[in-house]
């Protein structure tokens, strides 16, 4: 399959993305490994005429809305972010009335639909910039609570969070990261943003996904708790070989991460299928989203 998958790429002049999260053997196979958001904007400075997303819904909309004259496809269309979910376009617009001079800070994990209802995009490792260069005194923060919960230590600004969550991170208990910590005292403790306050509070260090990966390269410690998706392990033990990577506890498994298979991808190459695609006008104003928060990072 992975010989194939080789083959049908070069034939379709596309390029593989694969988040973090997702199983080892679609991570190996991929051209880039990485971030959500990041991985979209790389795709965008490729040639590819094909973008394969593997991940879930909302990120390969991320990445219609970033190359819109190339073919985006998810081989599983059952792979969607439960979080994004949980916040729908007509929500967000009955939310913005109930505040009306406040900014809306949009987490990337959203759909289409509720970027360009926002005022600016974040990531889990920009949240913090991209509030602090908001001219509101109040930011309405969609959808995780957790990640709003945290960038709310870092500003004066009120903010006013949605009832949303990640269940992956959202598990993740004080007891798990006290019993991995108990287990093995000499590790450092990395904690998602996406994680409950009272996890944050126990942590050494707090970062996203690729924000982890740098710090554990440039670490003088050699072994780290990983509190984020399992699949984050891989990615880690892969780029930084010669230390050593714990997962926080043995169900910190994002099911719709683990949905695409290598069979999936060769399926999806070959008969082009599924292609994502975005309403022109509901790209135009996700993409304004997404290119204030661009702007916001080249001017730091």
């Amino acid at each position: 399959m992975i010989e194939k998958i080789l083959k049908l790429k070069q034939e379709r002049n596309a390029v593989i993305l694969a988040h973090n999260y997702e199983r080892p053997e679609i991570q190996d196979i991929a051209d880039f490994v990485g971030d959500s958001l990041a991985l979209s904007i790389k795709a965008s400075q490729t040639d590819a005429d094909v973008i394969l997303f593997c991940g879930v819904d909302f990120m390969a909309e991320s990445a219609a809305i970033l190359s819109p004259d190339k073919t985006v496809l998810i081989p599983d269309t059952d792979a969607k972010c439960p979080m994004a979910a949980m916040i729908t376009e007509q929500e967000l617009i009955e939310m913005k009335q109930m505040h009306p001079d406040a900014c809306v800070v949009c987490y990337v994990n959203t759909s289409a639909a509720v970027k360009a209802e926002s005022d600016i995009c974040c990531t889990s490792a920009n949240a913090v910039e991209v509030v602090e260069s908001l001219d509101c005194d109040e930011i309405i923060f969609v959808p995780d609570k957790n990640l709003a919960l945290y960038a709310a230590r870092f500003t004066e600004k009120k903010i006013i969070p949605w009832d949303g969550y990640c269940p992956t991170h959202h598990q993740i208990l004080p007891y798990d990261i006290m019993d991995a910590k108990e287990r093995h005292p000499d590790a450092e403790v990395l904690i998602h943003p996406e994680c409950r306050p009272e996890v944050i509070d126990l942590a050494d260090g707090v970062y996203s996904t690729g924000g982890m990966v740098m710090y554990a390269r440039d670490s003088r410690s050699n072994e780290f708790i990983i509190a984020t998706e399992s699949g984050m392990l891989h990615r880690l033990e892969r780029d930084v070989p010669s230390k050593r990577f714990y997962a926080v506890s043995d169900y910190t498994i994002c099911p719709a991460m683990k949905m695409i298979t290598l069979s999936e991808v060769v399926r999806s190459l070959e008969n082009l299928e599924y292609v994502v695609t975005v309403p022109d006008d509901v790209q135009k104003k996700a993409k304004h989203a997404l290119d204030r928060m661009i702007e916001v990072k080249r001017g730091s």
